[in-house]
């Protein structure tokens, strides 16, 4: 075997070793990128956030000015202009309206003073930018204003069984300024 033989069997060698790691490589980013598409793909790295938000939320969400229940679930949001929409689910609905001032305590959940009631169909999609699961019927409509003049409303799920209570748990939209 002469030089020139040696010298071409070494250079495939190395292309395909060379072949072989870029592979490798591929496979690895590729894997990353899945494990970590949610903080790669949505607003400011929060999984929270719906596409087209142009404002980060701080990690406990304020929202209408009241923390939103601590153990709610399904958190999304979507800022836009100055406002916020944020939908979560809880099992502590009374609570945080209580906390956010919306309804004062010892009235009812259902005081029309405070609310109205919205739309019964079976399935009620979310306002527009705001992703996660969409509502379901029948809902009740709570609006409120704060002292500074800034308004606040919150849509939240009734029981379709219990007349006077809202579904366990329930889903919520809260609709607030941020300034």
């Amino acid at each position: 075997m002469d030089d020139t033989e040696r010298g071409g069997s070494a250079w495939r060698r190395r292309l395909s070793c060379l072949g072989v790691v870029v592979a490798v490589l591929a496979l690895v980013a590729g894997g990353l990128v899945w494990l970590f598409r949610d903080e790669l793909f949505h607003p400011f790295g929060d999984a929270r956030a719906c596409e087209g938000s142009d404002m980060q939320l701080p990690g406990v969400i304020r929202a209408g000015g009241a923390p939103i229940p601590t153990g709610a679930s399904d958190i999304h949001y979507f800022t836009r202009n100055g406002s916020a929409q944020v939908t979560f689910e809880s099992n502590q609905i009374p609570d945080y309206l209580h906390r956010a001032g919306i309804l004062p305590e010892g009235k009812p959940l259902f005081d029309e003073k405070y609310g109205s009631k919205g739309v019964a169909d079976d399935e009620i999609e979310l306002p527009q930018g705001l992703c996660g699961s969409p509502l379901r019927g029948p809902v009740w409509i709570y609006h409120s204003t704060s002292a500074t003049g800034s308004s606040v409303d919150v849509m939240v799920e009734v029981s379709p069984t219990l007349p006077d209570d809202f579904r366990f748990p329930a889903r919520a939209v809260v609709t607030y300024s941020l300034a």
